[in-house]
C-alpha cells in the first residue's frame, strides 16, 4: 500500500499555524508529512519562512507521523552541523524522520556571501557532504579536505539507529546520480513521461529495491477559478525550469520573472482541479508509474478545507 503524506510548506504558512496544521493532517488520515528547508520563500505572496530544524521537533512531538525534510548540505550549513541536526531528531524520534539531500538553490544558499557554484560542482560538493554525512552517523570520526573541509569532526549524540538519507531529484541525470549513494529518492510532480524517466534512472543507478516519493503540487477549490487563483498567486514563480530557479537569489527576482506568467500557464507546475475524482485520477497515475509515496502540497495557504475534503474523498480512492 502507497504511502500518502502531507507537505509542510514552510515557504507559505507561519510555523505555529503549520504545526496545528500537520496535526489536523495527521487527524484525517494522512499518513506521514515533509517540508523543505528554506531561508526565504519563492516570492512575497507567500510571505514565510520558518526554520524547518527547529520546527521539526516540535512537530514530530506534537504528533506520531513519520516526517522528511529536504535540505541542501555544503553552504548555508557545514555536513558536520547537518548530521549533528539528523541525529538529534533521529535520536529523539528513532524511526520517524529522514532527511534528503540536494544541491541547493541560490534563493537560500547566496545569504552566506560565498559564490554560487556551477552545477557539477554543486553536485560534487554535495556527494562529499552527503559520505561525510555517513560516516559521521556510523559513529566515525571524520577529518575531510575538499569542496567541504572536515576537521576531526564526531557525533555526540548516538542515534539508536542511523536515519535514512534520501536523495533530492528533478532530472534524470541526478536520479541516476541519487540512486548510487542514496537509501531513496525525492522528486516533483513532472509531465508523466519526464518522471518514468526520472524512475527509470534512478531504479538504473543502484536505486532498485529502495523508495522513490514524489511531491506534488495541486490546487483545489469547489470552484474551478478560485482553485486556479489560487494556484496563480502562490505558486507561479515556480513554474520556471530547473536552471533557472536554481540560479535566482531573491524573492524579488522570481516575482520579477513572473510577472508575465498567466493564470494557466501554472498548470503545467500545479494539478489544478475542482474535480476531486481527476485528482484522486491524477494521484493514482503517479502511482501506477511506480512511486511508493506520494506528499500532497495544496499550494493555498488555507490547508484545514483541503485536508478535511481529501481526507474524505481522494485518499480511500487511493488504497
Amino acid at each position: 500500500m502507497a504511502l500518502i503524506g502531507f507537505h509542510a510548506s514552510h515557504e507559505q504558512i507561519p510555523p505555529s499555524t503549520l504545526l496545528t496544521v500537520v496535526g489536523l493532517a495527521e487527524e484525517a488520515g494522512f499518513q506521514a508529512a515533509m517540508c523543505s528547508d528554506h531561508f526565504a520563500p519563492w516570492g512575497a505572496a507567500q510571505g514565510n519562512s520558518g526554520h524547518a530544524w527547529t520546527w521539526l521537533g516540535a512537530a514530530l512531538q506534537a504528533t506520531s507521523l513519520g516526517f522528511g525534510v529536504v535540505t541542501a548540505p555544503g553552504a548555508r550549513y557545514h555536513p558536520a552541523i547537518t548530521a549533528q541536526a539528523i541525529a538529534t531528531l533521529a535520536e529523539m524520534f528513532p524511526g520517524r524522520f529522514w532527511a534528503a539531500l540536494g544541491s541547493g538553490e541560490a534563493l537560500n544558499e547566496h545569504i552566506t556571501g560565498g559564490v554560487w557554484p556551477r552545477k557539477e560542482i554543486r553536485d560534487r560538493r554535495l556527494l562529499e557532504s552527503a559520505e561525510v554525512i555517513r560516516r559521521l552517523l556510523a559513529g566515525e570520526e571524520v577529518t575531510h579536505d575538499g569542496l567541504v573541509t572536515v576537521d576531526r569532526a564526531k557525533l555526540w549524540v548516538d542515534p539508536v539507529a542511523p536515519p535514512e538519507l534520501f536523495g533530492a531529484a528533478v532530472s534524470a541525470p541526478t536520479a541516476r546520480r541519487v540512486g548510487g549513494w542514496a537509501d531513496g529518492m525525492i522528486t516533483v510532480n513532472q509531465p508523466r513521461e519526464t518522471l518514468r524517466q526520472v524512475l527509470g534512472e534512478y531504479r538504473e543507478g543502484g536505486g532498485e529495491g529502495k523508495p522513490a516519493y514524489l511531491q506534488v503540487h495541486l490546487s483545489w477549490d469547489e470552484d474551478e477559478q478560485t482553485a486556479l487563483a489560487i494556484a496563480h498567486e502562490q505558486w507561479r514563480t515556480n513554474v520556471f525550469g530547473a536552471e533557472l530557479s536554481w540560479d535566482l537569489e531573491t524573492p524579488a527576482q522570481f516575482d520579477t520573472a513572473a510577472a508575465y506568467v498567466a493564470p494557466d500557464d501554472v498548470r503545467g507546475a500545479v494539478l489544478v482541479s475542482s474535480d476531486l475524482e481527476q485528482h484522486a485520477e491524477w494521484l493514482l497515475e503517479y502511482l501506477e508509474l511506480g512511486f511508493d509515496g506520494l506528499y500532497l502540497h495544496h499550494v493555498g495557504q488555507e490547508q484545514t478545507k483541503f485536508i478535511e475534503v481529501f481526507a474524505d474523498a481522494v485518499l480511500p480512492e487511493l488504497s
